[in-house]
């Protein structure tokens, strides 16, 4: 699972590649339109991978990564126990290394504030165990991005 995992967070966003470049540089707000087109890339990622043999659910975690507990993430809007571990895994990794990276349209957050939206949103957007292991990782064990 593991192993699986390590994959899933190498490719979950590869269906970015169906994005326009534009719109994933933009700086400055997306519009809902916009961001729309972005959503897509988790859809555009499963059927890029759906097909590959993995010993993994990788196009399904790819798929997945963006949904939330309470249903209001996407593509599908699915609720708890619907997304899978892995997707959940990603989604907590995901946002923490989104939020604490530079982006085209606004500076670097930070860990800190990473690390307070999911814990804030824990057990609501966010499983509570993966947000536990999570915070495990950077305050106990001093995780750091390089």
């Amino acid at each position: 699972m593991i192993e699986g995992l390590r994959m899933a967070g190498l490719v979950h966003d590869i269906g970015k590649i169906h994005v326009p470049a534009e719109l994933l540089s933009k700086p400055g707000r997306l519009s809902e339109l916009e961001f729309s087109v972005i959503k897509t890339h988790s859809q555009a990622g499963y059927e890029i991978l759906m097909d590959v043999e993995f010993p993994w659910p990788i196009a399904e975690t790819v798929l997945q990564h963006h949904e939330r507990l309470d249903g209001s993430g996407y593509p599908s809007g699915l609720k708890g126990a619907e997304i899978s571990l892995e997707a959940k895994i990603i989604a907590v990794a995901d946002v923490v290394e989104a939020m604490s990276s530079h982006r085209p349209y606004r500076p670097a957050l930070g860990v800190d504030k990473a690390l307070e939206e999911i814990s804030q949103n824990k057990g609501k957007l966010y499983d509570a165990d993966v947000v536990d292991a999570c915070l495990n990782v950077f305050k106990d064990e001093g995780f750091k991005f390089e």
